[in-house]
């Protein structure tokens, strides 16, 4: 009996291509860890969050799925007085992505908007975000996906 492999993303497409090293994962992130697949935890899931400066316009933070985003944090090391979520009506033609498909790899590639990670992805072998489709992820390492996309590693996490 042949197992059936799910189509590549484009994210994944663009990594590969790049030899940037990853694993696809078939992954909610709603899950209860006992769900999640062995080696991952929830705070090793992070979310890709679009944001607008009421200076720079759009920019992209990635936080753990356990935390959130200080807004105030990230305007001030964006150079904005305020910064606020995009809103979910505006998501898909401002980013290309709906809401939980948002990544960096793919709004990367169309836009040069700022992309900021928190700190605390540095302490990880690596992380896993979103693969561009709704339930679809990858597993990589922080470095080398802030390396790709150009990202920083700031402090964005509420305290």
């Amino acid at each position: 009996m042949s197992k059936k492999t799910a189509k590549k993303t484009l994210v994944e497409q663009i990594l590969e291509k790049a030899g940037v090293a990853h694993e696809a994962l078939i992954l909610n992130a709603l899950n209860t860890s006992e769900e999640l697949p062995e080696g991952i935890s929830r705070h090793t899931i992070y979310k890709t969050l679009a944001l607008v400066g009421d200076k720079t316009g759009p920019l992209v933070a990635m936080v753990p799925l356990t935390a959130h985003v200080s807004e105030k944090k990230l305007a001030a090391i964006s150079g904005n007085k305020k910064v606020q979520m995009i809103p979910a009506k505006d998501l898909q033609k401002t980013t290309g992505y709906v809401h939980g498909a948002n990544n960096p790899v793919g709004i990367r590639q169309k836009h040069a908007f700022p992309i900021f990670i928190a700190l605390s992805a540095l302490t990880e072998t690596f992380f896993v975000c979103s693969a561009g489709e709704v339930g679809r992820s990858i597993r990589v390492n922080p470095q080398s996906l802030a390396d790709f996309v150009g990202a920083e590693f700031r402090d964005i996490i509420d305290a």
